[in-house]
């Protein structure tokens, strides 16, 4: 897979912005040029209407728009000229010494402001760049780049932060390649901003390390809430669903409150994989007798998971309506999970009105049939060949084969 793909596949909010990489506003070419052409309207109107002195303490608006437009030089040149046609109509029209000079005095006063002001808006914005420079590399640090391919999966993710301009949130996700076959999860901390982000940075930190290890997956989820037994507060939790796929053909789910995920059979049917014996969210089984339990769903050539958020199933338009994820799913399904993705994504930013409340994240895995070389000859039919209809497509560009035993 190429690498602008892989880039696709990372997550994040892929929608327009008007951001550049480091978080400065694209003005467009003539917004700067926008405080000259108010100080030359201003001068067409006291040659147009000959009012004297009435319209001339309107050029002060030029140097004061400048200010956030443009750095401090920018200012005090839209404010010298400014002046100095203020100083040639005053003239023109005959206007009083004194009068004159009061204007003058405005005009410079508001100058020399709004050129501080110039100057502090660019020291905040080198600050702001810096902030959003080191937040881009605690996501990549935090919500590692998934690739278009992990073992037998092609998979696809897109993650939305709530907070403006964000990018990173309470929402997480992970997906390795282990010995005991591939592992992910999908989950959502109670809370936002940065105290959220450190207990999403604690469970991904865990579960990378316990999926490695632990051959069974419940154990994984037993890691993570020890771990977050020490080191949350009373009032705070984490719904998450840890999923592997321990051998072909099947995975094994651990819904721990969270959303139910929903699988997608090779026909295009859509169920919710709704928990057997539902268990509280991780952080919070010292206060109940319930344990997560381990449910084995099957899952063939053409098969596709999806996991994602609540910031999804409870995004509202205007009339307070949930956005229908089954229904949007049904719509845009595909056999590329990325594309599949992209439309859904665009879909809940036009529900929402482009942008959304709460974070909101996506994970979709498909299981593709791959083809060996001795499919090549007469048709033969085995379980790891699709049926008439279904595709047939080789993976390549993944980390890893298929670790599955």
């Amino acid at each position: 897979m190429s690498q602008a793909r892989n880039h696709r596949n990372h997550g994040g909010d892929h929608s327009p912005t008007r951001l550049s990489r480091f978080g400065h506003r694209v003005a467009g070419p003539l917004l700067p040029l926008l405080p000259v052409l108010i100080v030359f309207v201003v001068v067409l109107v006291d040659l147009v209407g000959g009012a004297g002195m009435i319209w001339l303490p309107l050029l002060a608006a030029g140097p004061a728009l400048a200010a956030t437009t443009n750095g401090p030089r920018g200012v005090l040149c839209v404010g010298l000229l400014a002046a100095a046609l203020g100083v040639t109509l005053g003239a023109r029209d005959g206007a009083p010494g004194h009068a004159l000079t009061a204007v003058l005095a405005a005009l410079i006063a508001v100058t020399l402001a709004s050129a501080l002001a110039g100057e502090l808006r660019t020291r905040r914005e080198r600050v702001l760049a810096a902030v959003r420079s080191v937040a881009e590399a605690a996501q990549h640090a935090l919500l590692r780049p998934v690739p278009a391919t992990v073992g037998p999966f092609e998979v696809a993710v897109r993650y939305s932060a709530a907070a403006a301009e964000a990018r990173i949130g309470g929402d997480l996700y992970a997906l390795v390649p282990t010995p005991y076959g591939v592992r992910l999860i999908v989950g959502d901390v109670r809370g936002k901003g940065l105290p959220a982000v450190g207990t999403a940075a604690l469970v991904l930190g865990v579960f990378r390390e316990a999926a490695y290890d632990e051959p069974d997956l419940l154990a994984v989820v037993d890691r993570i809430e020890r771990s977050l037994a020490r080191n949350l507060g009373a009032d705070d939790f984490v719904t998450a669903v840890v999923a592997g796929h321990p051998r072909p053909g099947e995975l094994e789910v651990v819904n721990c409150g969270h959303a139910p995920p929903l699988l997608i059979g090779a026909s295009g049917t859509v169920t919710a994989v709704e928990a057997t014996h539902p268990a509280p969210p991780l952080g919070l089984r010292a206060l109940t007798d319930q344990t997560p339990s381990l449910q084995v769903l099957p899952f063939a050539d053409g098969d596709q998971l999806l996991l994602y958020t609540d910031g999804v199933i409870e995004a509202r338009d205007r009339d307070r309506e949930f956005y229908p994820l089954v229904e949007g799913l049904a719509r845009h399904l595909s056999d590329e999970p990325a594309r599949t993705l992209d439309a859904i994504h665009e879909e809940l930013l036009a529900h929402v009105g482009g942008r959304l409340h709460d974070d909101a994240a996506l994970l979709l895995i498909r299981k593709p049939a791959v083809t060996s070389p001795a499919d090549t000859g007469p048709a033969v039919t085995s379980p790891a060949v699709p049926g008439p209809g279904l595709p047939q497509q080789v993976l390549s560009g993944g980390l890893l084969g298929d670790q599955a035993v």
